[in-house]
């Protein structure tokens, strides 16, 4: 498959990386300045499947393209990328203020229905968003599987977001329509306060019980 990575920080890069790895997915980082020294030193750790481009370039090439943008610069990205129609688009942004004490977005509306509203034609999926990056590079818990919830309006966008996040270990669970970003963004932010606030650190994760078999 091929995956369009905007946002080539810590979880842009965590998971762009991890496609390229284990799933053997062709992964191009979209940005503004494609031969960064940034971006080179992160092509060199993430291995022969990567690549960088333009964002339009990289978005254009892809099947499947992953927003991992701070909040504040997600319209633009989405802009920058033109169009993005009929491409499965997963938003991993939170809308989160930026002293991390609640959300810009919510209540009657969330990040991924406008990312939804500013990607026109796109199969958005909320995925990706729950935990801290340093669990989405390792997902392995004692325990058993964190839960990995996602949630969008097309089915067979939801299938390969659930798929991707099966690759990398976690237990994909469909949370529902796209409305159902007003849930999981909040949950983000639980996580968030327990890792920073609450005094838990971020190797923390949760987990989906099932009663019987």
């Amino acid at each position: 498959m091929n995956i369009c990575i905007i946002g080539s920080g810590n979880v842009g890069g965590t998971l762009g990386s991890r496609f390229a790895k284990e799933g053997g997915h062709k992964v191009v980082f979209g940005a503004r300045n494609p031969n960064s020294n940034e971006l080179k030193q992160l092509l060199s750790e993430a291995g022969p499947n990567t690549t960088a481009a333009s964002v339009a370039d990289a978005a254009k090439a892809s099947d499947v393209v992953l927003l991992a943008t701070p909040w504040g610069a997600t319209k633009n990205a989405i802009e920058s990328a033109g169009d993005l129609s009929g491409k499965i688009v997963i938003d991993a942004t939170n809308p989160l203020l930026p002293d991390l004490s609640g959300l810009e977005v919510g209540r009657d509306s969330s990040a991924g229905e406008l990312v939804a509203q500013w990607a026109q034609g796109a199969k958005v999926v909320k995925a990706f968003n729950t935990v801290g990056n340093n669990v989405m590079a390792d997902s392995k818990f004692v325990s058993g599987r964190v839960a990995m919830f996602y949630c969008g309006d097309d089915t067979s966008a939801k299938k390969v977001a659930a798929g991707l996040a099966t690759e990398l270990g976690f237990d994909a669970l469909d949370a529902g329509p796209l409305s159902q970003c007003r849930v999981l963004e909040p949950f983000a932010l639980l996580w968030i306060s327990l890792a920073f606030k609450a005094g838990f650190g971020r190797e923390i994760g949760f987990q989906f019980m099932r009663r019987g078999a």
